[in-house]
């Protein structure tokens, strides 16, 4: 009785760890929904805050669990994963978010986990048993998102300057800067979608794992949902100024149109992501899409030196959270 009641508790402090990295994750991630709205002038910080966590908690009602199910089921053989694999997992996520934090480096919470998820496994049984399939997907879009990020932004705003390439520039100025807002809304829900069901994976894990879900389940338990949801959008509520200057100011200077189409763009690649069951990182995505914005106007406009700095974050993320992974695992080892 004491053991399966320790049992328990263990349980709900991960979960607990892993809602803390879901509200970090909102509050690491708010620079990418809503940096360019603000770097544009188009809402006010507090504003955007709350518009971008009210996108990303409707995002329950849009999207098919498809990244949760990567995460909870793909990226690690069945019978490996237990509380010491989740704990280090979590550890290795959480440090990395909080140090990058620090720093104003857009990173990604998203490979952050994966990496954690990768460090622990291999520190308890090695690298085969891990699932070549689900870390396949998640590292080739490294390159995919951002890339795609970046075309589809630039396209964009090639179409958009084609179209409107009589109209007055300060009429352009006073449509788009409506139109935002329904960029962002769409690049928050894209955010809320695909970040959210990450760390719905890897409680879904930690229940498997614990038997505390059923394996034959296509879907984790409805408070599990709703409860990541939550988390997410409440620290999309408190913000990350830090990177939102990075983001929004520092790589390229933005209008209303330019911001409309980095979001469209960036958008675009979250919903065939999420659609795709691929969990991909936001910040990777939106990076892309601002960078491929400046670029349309001239090479000279994008700041490459901020940009080549935070594609160093992005090379050494997946390394670093595991080696604090494994680190994590081999201490719950001797804490319980």
């Amino acid at each position: 009785m004491e053991t399966t009641q320790t049992a328990l508790y263990v349980v709900m402090v991960l979960v607990t760890l892993a809602l803390l990295f879901d509200f970090m994750n909102g509050f690491h991630d708010a620079a990418n929904s809503i940096a360019t709205v603000v770097s544009t002038g188009v809402l006010r910080p507090g504003q955007a805050v709350v518009f971008a966590a009210f996108f990303n908690f409707i995002a329950i009602f849009i999207f098919h669990l498809s990244v949760a199910a990567t995460v909870g089921k793909n990226i690690v053989q069945p019978g490996v994963v237990d509380t010491h694999v989740v704990f280090g997992a979590l550890c290795g996520a959480i440090s990395w978010n909080v140090i990058t934090w620090y720093y104003g480096i857009p990173s990604s919470s998203s490979h952050a986990l994966i990496g954690g998820i990768v460090g622990a496994t291999i520190a308890k049984a090695g690298a085969s048993a891990l699932l070549a399939a689900g870390i396949m997907k998640t590292v080739v879009f490294i390159f995919v998102s951002p890339v795609l990020g970046f075309v589809l932004g630039s396209l964009m705003m090639v179409i958009v300057a084609w179209i409107f390439r009589s109209t007055r520039p300060t009429k352009v100025d006073k449509w788009f800067r409506r139109l935002q807002l329904v960029s962002a809304g769409a690049y928050s829900l894209g955010h809320g979608g695909n970040d959210a069901q990450k760390t719905i994976g890897i409680i879904w894990m930690l229940l498997l794992a614990t038997n505390y879900a059923d394996a034959a389940d296509k879907s984790p338990p409805t408070w599990v949902i709703i409860a990541c949801y939550a988390a997410i959008g409440l620290g999309t509520m408190f913000g990350g100024w830090r990177i939102v200057k990075t983001m929004g100011q520092r790589i390229t200077k933005l209008k209303p149109v330019g911001g409309f189409c980095a979001e469209t763009g960036g958008a675009l690649t979250l919903f065939l992501a999420t659609a795709l069951g691929i969990p991909v990182s936001t910040t990777h995505t939106i990076t892309g899409a601002i960078v491929g914005v400046g670029s349309t106007r001239r090479a000279s406009a994008v700041r490459w030196g901020v940009a080549g700095s935070i594609v160093w974050a992005w090379i050494l993320t997946i390394p670093a959270s595991a080696f604090v992974a494994a680190i994590g695992y081999w201490l719950s080892l001797r804490l319980y």
